[in-house]
């Protein structure tokens, strides 16, 4: 197994941003709207040319809402869900069609398109970060994947969500405590109590970034912190123990729905390796149907310079 940089894409997390960056005047010529996948093609290049990967795999959500997550929670994510129980749509139909043509791409660039049934890209990422043997680079602009950043293991997140691709945050264990003030490896704890309401997890009530960062730096983890509510004698206030009493059966929950897996799929030797002319020539081809030449020359310039 390679044990050069895995370069891992939170692929819908950029798909998306791709849409909302690209004008959706941008259109093959059969009219089709191709905005998100020229922009998805340019990170690709941009990520390439930038942090020179051994190799990339595109992460794919092939269950965007786990039936075992919502099993657990049933508010995971319900406000995202349609009329149709599939997710909802915030594109006006125009990000769907492409979605394939983006799968498309990367496969004819030699870029792995893995999902796993069950899985969230995210436990995709998860689970190869886990089991690569080098450094990992983790793109997204999901917040989430912060628990899975690890100096020691070379594991970190580039970070999309404020400066984009060209720009991100590079979050490594200083990164994570300057700006929450706790380790990565305290993540998935922080996050349990503060919530997110963009994943339906509703969080402690009374507990926000500041106090689960003090809680954790003062009790270490959240079996620290329940025990600390426990015991009368501990320095908890009165309305932060008791919120965190009644919240017993929410924490034990969310603890496993914000964990991302580790185990959802098996890793495999992946290489970037030099396109043949006929790999070449048939991306080409698929470009020029799309009506996205341009960003083919700058993918295949970036990804030869990896």
């Amino acid at each position: 197994m390679p044990n050069g940089r895995l370069l891992l894409l939170d692929s819908a997390s950029l798909y998306f941003r791709a849409f909302f960056g690209v004008p959706d005047s941008l259109k093959a010529p059969d009219g089709t709207v191709v905005n998100a996948l020229r922009g998805m093609l340019d990170f690709v290049a941009t990520l390439s040319t930038e942090f020179k990967p051994a190799a990339i795999v595109a992460c794919w959500d092939d269950d965007w809402r786990p039936q075992w997550r919502v099993d657990l929670m049933d508010t995971y994510k319900t406000h995202r869900v349609g009329e149709d129980g599939a997710e909802g749509d915030t594109t006006e139909g125009l990000l769907g069609p492409q979605v394939p043509l983006i799968a498309e791409a990367l496969a004819l660039l030699g870029i792995p398109v893995i999902g796993a049934a069950g899985a969230e890209a995210d436990d995709i990422i998860g689970t190869l970060s886990h089991d690569w043997d080098g450094p990992v680079d983790v793109v997204t602009g999901d917040r989430d994947l912060f628990q899975l950043v690890d100096d020691e293991r070379s594991v970190r997140v580039i970070y999309t969500s404020r400066g984009g691709v060209g720009n991100p945050d590079l979050v490594d264990n200083a990164w994570m405590r300057e700006r929450y003030g706790i380790d990565a490896s305290q993540y998935v704890d922080f996050a349990v109590m503060r919530g997110d309401p963009s994943d339906g997890i509703p969080g402690v009530p009374g507990i926000g970034d500041k106090t689960g960062a003090v809680l954790l730096n003062e009790f270490g983890d959240l079996d620290g912190i329940i025990a600390a509510a426990e015991d009368p004698a501990s320095s908890i206030k009165p309305r932060v123990r008791q919120s965190l009493k009644d919240s017993a059966a929410y924490i034990a929950a969310a603890r496993t729905v914000v964990a991302v897996k580790r185990d959802a799929c098996e890793i495999s030797a992946w290489e970037l390796e030099a396109l043949s002319t006929d790999q070449q020539a048939a991306f080409r081809a698929f470009a020029e149907t799309w009506g996205i030449s341009g960003a083919a020359d700058r993918v295949l310039e970036g990804l030869a310079s990896s």
